[in-house]
């Protein structure tokens, strides 16, 4: 094999090796190596079709029905961030389903339904538990009540709520509970206000109390909850530290004067109440053996007199995190395989026009102090603006002035331009002027105009943030490097060869054509390993996996914005790392740092300041916060793909198309979308 292949055909084997040695191990402790069977499931209700993965212990049926328990997620996330419940309560003979909420993962609700975002997902449990009662699997005692725990994180604790609230609505009529217990992770009473169901009043917890029917129920509620959980009359932000014991909420909960965390209660109606307190935030809560540990033991009180058919294991040896780890090995050697493949696609006679020329790293820059403060600019400038921009207060004092600052930087780039070109006859290029008035411009237009509002068109609402952000940041990072040629390049004998754009119109369908058929191949592969596997690639929150192709239109309409951001982020990393001094590594972590450096900093400032004085940087910034975790592995990838293969191919072009594919989808397909699709 000619040398030129052979080593990138070495290194795409090693990453399938990675991928499939790593897959098979996460399916080993998915499965308890074997002791439960784990697949993917639909059934139909009267508003959509849910799925959810099936944990069926071995032995589990007609002969031996189980006790059962439906778990599921928050807003946002899918059945998979469940994994560490799923795969904990099987190891223990418990059936599970790992439910996926309406118009999440691979569940969705019917056009019509889905306009009312509190029309549709709060009773996904307790259509789930329906479905589950009739399954020969599924315990239930001599009176026919069902033998069911319902848990859920957030938004599913909602929903939980909601199922134990309807079921005893429906007891009133037949007779018959199909629930008998429920956990909520990281939800209280605050939001039940809003739901206007149909004869359903708010459900604040003196009224749960008054409607547990003698069930078993628990509330995990961590201190440092972004949401829930504060305490009375508190104003000024939710991203504090929290005691919720000491609330009235929790007393009538809890039917207490003084209740303790961590301890059980007895209730007048024959019921047994818990409140648990980790020291975690909102999003840990589904990434932690405490609050597994937590789930474990509530479900061996609930389920005691059912032991029998359970096995017993201890609440703190658990295997959840190794099938976590396993899945974060297998997506390195994902993330690594497209830099071989797009290697070995550019081989063939067309895509090969994708590769402009040689790369010859430039002199590095001497160092100064306008060169650092414009380098930190435009790293923390993103991270600064992002409180405000995912809000979309257009009337706030912030946006205001950013919309003024907009406009001055488009009398400055008009001024430039001029200037440059009553001076084109002595080497002045009025292109740099040119960009910072068009660079201005979108940026006031986006700053003034509502853009990316929710409808059929946009249906994912916090993709519409998320593009809206990515958008005024890669304009911002054009404006930074046009101050930067202005101030400091121009005089260094700036080209633009230096900024990888350079390119004939047949090198950039050359490199559209690749990126698709990377992108294309890659997800084949994520496809394939859910086949195999029932497994995908992950870390938390970040994950490339498995989608419904009706998203694949909806990604479509979002795919030319995110472009847009990173094809401008992608020619920062380009022009700000190709010198001679930033080769190997120090080149990659450039990048990363140029990308996803600011949202770094956010976040250890904005989350050390709320464990260290129990207040965050920003205190009204709860689910913005809480993406960022998210961003952090995107932009990341997205910087070394940039820097790897503008390396091999001398130009930007492929690196932008396959970062807005990759990330596109990857943002649509693990939110949430509404309306019809």
């Amino acid at each position: 094999m000619d040398t030129k292949l052979r080593k990138p055909a070495l290194w795409l084997v090693i990453a399938l090796v990675i991928v499939l040695a790593f897959s098979w191990l996460a399916q080993g402790f998915n499965t308890s190596f074997g002791k439960v069977s784990v697949s993917r499931i639909y059934f139909d209700t009267e508003k959509g079709t849910l799925s959810g993965l099936l944990y069926l212990p071995k032995g589990a049926g007609d002969a031996s029905p189980r006790p059962t328990v439906v778990t599921t997620h928050g807003y946002l996330n899918s059945a998979e961030m469940q994994d560490l419940n799923a795969i904990e309560l099987s190891r223990r003979g418990h059936v599970v389903l790992a439910l996926d909420m309406y118009d999440h993962g691979h569940s969705a609700a019917n056009a019509g339904v889905t306009g009312n975002f509190f029309a549709f997902w709060p009773t996904a449990i307790y259509d789930a538990v329906q479905y589950l009662y009739e399954q020969p699997y599924v315990l239930k005692d001599a009176a026919g009540n069902g033998i069911i725990g319902v848990t859920g994180h957030s938004m599913g604790g909602f929903s939980s709520t909601t199922a134990i609230y309807l079921d005893e609505q429906d007891f009133a009529a037949s007779g018959i509970r199909k629930i008998y217990a429920g956990l909520t992770h990281g939800s209280d009473y605050q939001w039940t206000g809003m739901l206007g169901l149909a004869g359903m009043t708010a459900i604040d917890a003196t009224v749960m109390a008054e409607n547990a029917g003698g069930r078993t129920l628990g509330m995990l509620a961590a201190q440092f909850d972004e949401f829930f959980f504060n305490a009375d009359g508190a104003t000024g932000g939710t991203v504090r530290k929290k005691d919720y014991v000491a609330t009235s909420s929790a007393k009538a909960y809890l039917q207490q004067e003084a209740p303790q965390a961590n301890t059980w209660y007895d209730t007048p109606d024959g019921g047994k109440r818990i409140v648990y307190q980790p020291y975690q935030i909102h999003p840990w809560n589904h990434f932690s053996t405490k609050a597994t540990a937590h789930t474990l033991d509530f479900y061996k009180e609930a389920f005691k007199d059912y032991a029998g058919a359970l096995t017993a294991i201890d609440s703190n040896k658990q295997t959840w995190l190794f099938k976590e780890l396993s899945e974060f090995v297998a997506l390195i050697g994902f993330v690594m395989l497209f830099i071989p493949m797009v290697s070995l696609l550019q081989k063939l006679p067309f895509l090969r026009k994708s590769i402009t020329g040689a790369i010859t790293p430039r002199q590095h820059p001497k160092p100064g102090a306008l060169r650092y403060i414009l380098m930190a600019v435009g790293i923390l400038l993103p991270a600064i603006i992002f409180p405000a921009v995912m809000d979309k207060k257009m009337d706030g004092t912030f946006l205001t002035v950013f919309r003024w600052v907009a406009a001055a930087l488009g009398l400055l780039g008009l001024v430039i331009a001029v200037r440059c070109q009553m001076k084109k006859k002595e080497g002045g290029n009025p292109v740099p002027g040119v960009l910072l008035v068009l660079a201005a411009i979108a940026l006031f237009v986006l700053l003034t105009v509502p853009t990316f509002i929710q409808s059929p068109a946009f249906p994912a609402p916090t993709t519409n943030q998320i593009v809206y952000w990515a958008l005024i940041s890669g304009l911002l990072a054009l404006v930074m490097m046009v101050l930067n040629f202005v101030l400091l390049r121009r005089k260094e004998g700036g080209k633009c060869e230096d900024y990888g754009v350079k390119a004939s119109p047949v090198s950039v369908l050359a490199a559209l054509a690749t990126a698709l058929i990377a992108f294309a191949l890659g997800y084949l592969l994520v496809f394939a390993i859910d086949a195999l596997f029932v497994t995908d690639f992950r870390l938390w929150t970040f994950a490339f996996k498995t989608f419904e192709m009706s998203i694949l239109p909806i990604a479509l309409r979002y795919l030319p914005f995110f472009f847009v951001f990173y094809f401008l982020s992608g020619v920062s990393i380009v022009v700000n790392t190709n010198t001679d001094k930033l080769q190997g590594m120090r080149g990659y972590c450039r990048a990363i740092l140029l990308n996803a450096g600011g949202v770094i900093i956010y976040l250890i400032a904005h989350y050390g300041l709320l464990f260290l004085t129990g207040t965050a940087l920003f205190p009204t910034q709860a689910l913005s916060s809480i993406l960022l975790f998210g961003f952090v592995p995107v932009l990341s990838i997205a910087a070394i793909f940039t820097r790897a293969l503008y390396k091999r191919n001398g130009n930007v072009w492929t690196a932008a198309f396959l970062n807005a594919l990759l990330m596109t989808l990857v943002t649509v397909a693990n939110t949430a979308v509404y309306f019809q699709r």
